[in-house]
């Protein structure tokens, strides 16, 4: 592994060095937080389905192409070139406003279920939304970190 790896400078860790450097460590946190997200909102009830389709797809998404590439990171697939590191900041900036956008919607669907709703269904969207916030300053953390990444590569 190289110093620069280690010390989170311009390139990508590779192995498990990738649970040891920030902002790569975000990864794991995205994971499980994006999991909550997921889980939360497939179990409530959304009184705007297209709200739901959206949180859905965005958690699902994010989900996913977050464990694509921390597996890609472990298996060293980037080889150390730059290309990666610029796929890493874009990735994560879209991730951020993807979350940041489903979180205001998911929001705006809860506040509007105050009424005719069950304890249990309002308390359940309230930490898909809590769940959905914490994943959106991950991502937005992440992505910062993964700029200052690209701009010193």
């Amino acid at each position: 592994m190289a110093p620069a790896a280690a010390s989170g400078g311009s390139t990508l860790p590779r192995g498990f060095a990738v649970f040891a450097t920030f902002p790569d460590l975000l990864f794991i946190f995205e994971f499980v937080f994006g999991g909550l997200v997921w889980i939360l909102v497939a179990s409530s009830l959304v009184p705007i389905p297209l709200i739901q389709g959206w949180v859905m797809f965005v958690s699902v998404f994010c989900f996913l192409a977050t464990t694509t590439l921390l597996v890609l990171y472990i298996i060293g697939a980037h080889g150390g070139e730059t290309s990666w590191v610029t796929l890493d900041a874009a990735y994560h900036c879209v991730a951020a406003l993807f979350y940041l956008s489903a979180s205001v919607l998911e929001a705006l669907a809860t506040i509007g279920m105050q009424e005719g709703y069950t304890y249990k269904q309002y308390h359940e969207n309230i930490s898909a939304v809590v769940f959905s916030y914490v994943a959106t300053l991950l991502y937005v953390v992440h992505a910062v970190f993964s700029l200052i990444r690209w701009k010193s590569s």
